[in-house]
């Protein structure tokens, strides 16, 4: 048995919570995948998969095998890039997450340091929130770009106080309408999109919470005229459903000006929201962590931040 391959097997099942799901991606079959998983148990001499007709979690045993396994990969991929970058040529994968409305961020960002560091591969992931969360105490998640003030509240302060806030820009806040409806760049005020059939990310997303809040905040409440969990969704709700919806900044900027929207700030109140960047513990931390925090923190990417984040286009 390879036991680190069938760490890596165990790790891809619980990421996926399905045995067929898990072995297409580690590229074996489902029997393959499960023999490994036994070989493992036996190994160890303890059960570490509840099985049923689907699969039941891990047991608690389990779980600790599934710590010893995240910690076993993190080891190797540190040590794969140290020595392919003893050998002259840097090589490595960084895992990255984002929640939705930053993704255009986290993918400048990732394409900037793909620019300086070429053996670096970036995989750049769009979460939630919790998933965020979850993936930087688990550490498969090298880094992730969310809402820092997030980390403070609903009991999660416990939990966080491990990973390292690296603050970045604030997000601002503007109403998307269909083009000829609203005079571009001209500000509104919170309580007059509120009379407006919005489409809006649906309530399990943080960035809703926010909107809900500046709605709240502004003396109104709000019923969604659609909801989504798609950012994309929400622009074409926009330009094909003749519907207004609510986006930050980085958003606001991918637009291109030929697209058939008007952009307006919203005001009254005013509303800017931290974003940053979270890595996890750095006991064992890859080169290409390290170079990600070093770029982070650079002016070439502040300008980024300045250009593509700010309070317009």
């Amino acid at each position: 048995m390879n036991l680190l391959t069938s760490m890596r097997y165990l790790v891809a099942l619980n990421e996926h919570r399905h045995f067929a799901r898990a072995a297409q991606a580690c590229h074996i079959t489902q029997p393959a995948l499960s023999n490994a998983l036994r070989a493992l148990e036996e190994e160890f001499g303890v059960v570490i998969v509840r099985r049923g007709r689907v699969f039941g979690g891990l047991t608690p045993e389990g779980e600790q095998v599934l710590a010893t396994a995240l910690s076993m990969l993190k080891a190797e991929e540190a040590l794969r890039q140290d020595l392919s970058a003893g050998a002259g040529g840097l090589r490595g994968k960084l895992r990255m997450a984002a929640v939705p409305t930053a993704m255009p961020m986290l993918t400048r960002f990732a394409a900037l340091l793909r620019e300086q560091h070429p053996g670096i591969t970036p995989m750049v992931l769009s979460m939630s929130s919790l998933e965020i969360e979850s993936g930087l105490e688990d550490l498969t998640l090298d880094l992730a770009l969310g809402y820092s003030d997030r980390m403070r509240i609903n009991g999660r302060a416990a939990r966080s106080t491990r990973v390292t806030v690296w603050p970045q820009y604030q997000e601002h806040y503007f109403l998307l309408s269909p083009a000829g409806q609203k005079k571009a760049s001209k500000a509104v005020t919170w309580a007059q999109a509120a009379s407006l059939p919005l489409c809006l990310l649906t309530p399990d997303m943080h960035n809703r919470l926010i909107v809900d809040e500046s709605f709240k905040a502004a003396g109104c409440e709000v019923v969604a005229a659609m909801e989504t969990n798609s950012v994309l969704s929400l622009m074409l709700a926009v330009t094909e459903g003749g519907l207004h919806s609510i986006l930050p900044g980085a958003l606001v900027a991918t637009l291109p000006d030929s697209a058939r929207l008007s952009v307006q700030p919203l005001r009254t109140p005013q509303v800017q929201t931290a974003i940053a960047f979270l890595t996890p513990p750095q006991e064992i931390s890859t080169r290409a962590q390290q170079l990600a925090i070093e770029l982070m923190q650079s002016a070439a990417w502040r300008d980024q931040c300045t250009r593509f984040a700010g309070a317009m286009r």
